[in-house]
């Protein structure tokens, strides 16, 4: 449950900032765009256990240590660039044209966005989500640092259960399995998407 909350939530929040970004560095100018892009792709050069330590010690000085926010503030970040990179690709993709149509017949540049840009991007949308998704859930080093129990997600508890006895086996294979199962149900619902989605962009103008 832990996983599932922390994994969706900070996905959702990735993905809708990053979609954001992603069309404003797409359709707008932006001064020093270039260095504003590199900036932000540079965030996922560095390994996270690089950072854990200095994480760690803010965290627990704010009180966000062991709690979901804490993990989803995290992953957030992390995963921010990588939505970011990957949807300005195939918004870059999706003709100006179509939005300056709507904003003829009366739209607000909002209501472009969410009425053509959206639905264009759903793929694009739907492959970035699943990507953000299986980094945040598989995320071992700072789910180890950062949580205890009360916000512990699988892939710290799942080895934690070896511990220096006999191992329980059967406890470990159904959390294997478990730990497997909402990944593979959400990569299988958005199938369609993510194949569409891996090609989209792959011919170009």
């Amino acid at each position: 449950m832990n996983s599932l909350i922390v994994a969706i939530t900070s996905t959702v929040l990735a993905v809708g900032m990053g979609t954001f970004t992603a069309y404003g560095f797409s359709r707008f100018r932006v001064k020093g765009e270039a260095d504003l892009l590199f900036f932000i792709l540079s965030t996922r050069m560095l390994p996270p256990v690089v950072v854990a330590i200095p994480m760690f010690l803010m965290y627990r000085v704010v009180g966000l240590n062991d709690t979901h926010w804490g993990l989803i503030i995290l992953y957030t970040a992390f995963n921010l660039s990588f939505s970011v990179w990957l949807m300005k690709g195939f918004i870059d993709e999706i003709p100006k044209e179509y939005e300056e149509a709507a904003l003829v017949d009366g739209y607000t540049r909002m209501e472009a966005f969410f009425k053509i840009v959206i639905p264009e991007a759903a793929t694009g949308i739907a492959a970035t989500a699943v990507f953000c998704f299986i980094t945040a859930w598989n995320e071992y080093a700072f789910a180890l640092i950062m949580t205890n129990r009360r916000a512990q997600t699988a892939p710290p508890f799942i080895p934690s259960q070896v511990g220096s006895g006999l191992p329980d086996w059967t406890v470990i294979a159904a959390g294997t399995f478990l730990f497997l199962l909402p990944v593979a149900i959400f990569t299988f619902l958005l199938r369609n998407h993510l194949l569409r989605g891996m090609s989209f962009g792959a011919i170009r103008k």
